[in-house]
């Protein structure tokens, strides 16, 4: 089992920064946004976005391996955001929906080109809950989020992802979810699956960092605020890790 696989499944609480190609294209932004980074010592850099291209993904990720040892994950929305100085790749099924291009068919586009790269895939349930935001995510799948009231539904989706052989389940409100999934359905879901379980979209203190954890999450996907706030970074190590 790749060392990334083994980290999800150790039962320990995990910090994931999300990086947007799209946003953090060129080494003026990312440079000292690295330099923070590696002050907090995440336990994965996620790469990716809705819209992002193939040079932006590769050019955002050769300028992270060569500023940091922090495992680098892509997190795809497309069959082209595929890179090979990765350390793995999420390869997402998006559950909650029923497009077909997001629930297999980006996978078998992408599929040969990642075995060839010798990229570790780890295959994740993807499920989308509603942030009270119109998503990039929702926009350019075509698919309606689950609302973030019908925690049957989130549970239901999440057995199933987990009964179809996926490793991770990953529930997310969205890049810039003005709420974060609550607190009620992340313990829910945790209670009905054995697989790890990542939280992402919406949360934006330390407080909500807390709270998604408390829950059952195993990773918790920290995106928007770093961007806006890279000091948050620091409130995580002097708070958070400290605990």
């Amino acid at each position: 089992m790749n060392s990334i696989q083994q980290k999800l499944k150790d039962g320990k609480r995990k910090i994931a920064i999300l990086i947007d190609p799209e946003k953090m294209h060129s080494e003026v932004r990312l440079v000292p946004l690295l330099k923070k980074i590696n002050l907090l010592k995440p336990d994965f850099i996620f790469v990716g976005g809705s819209t992002v291209t193939a040079q932006e993904i590769n050019t955002c990720i050769a300028i992270i391996k060569a500023l940091t040892t922090i495992p680098v994950v892509i997190f795809p929305g497309a069959q082209t955001q595929v890179c090979p100085n990765a350390d793995a790749i999420l390869f997402l099924s998006l559950i909650s929906g029923r497009n077909p291009d997001y629930l297999i068919g980006h996978q078998v586009k992408s599929a040969h080109l990642i075995k060839e790269m010798k990229l570790t895939p780890i295959p994740t349930g993807y499920i989308l809950i509603d942030g009270e935001k119109n998503s990039s995510v929702a926009y350019v799948s075509q698919t309606t989020p689950i609302p973030n009231d019908q925690i049957s539904i989130a549970v239901k989706t999440a057995i199933a992802g987990q009964m179809l052989g996926l490793s991770t389940i990953f529930m997310d409100a969205g890049s810039g979810a003005k709420r974060a999934i609550n607190a009620e359905m992340i313990a829910a879901v945790k209670s009905n699956i054995t697989i790890p379980l990542i939280i992402g979209g919406g949360i934006r203190t330390i407080d909500g960092v807390d709270a998604a954890f408390e829950a059952g999450a195993d990773v918790v996907v920290i995106g928007n605020k770093v961007e806006e706030d890279m000091d948050f970074l620091l409130d995580l190590k002097n708070c958070l890790y400290q605990k």
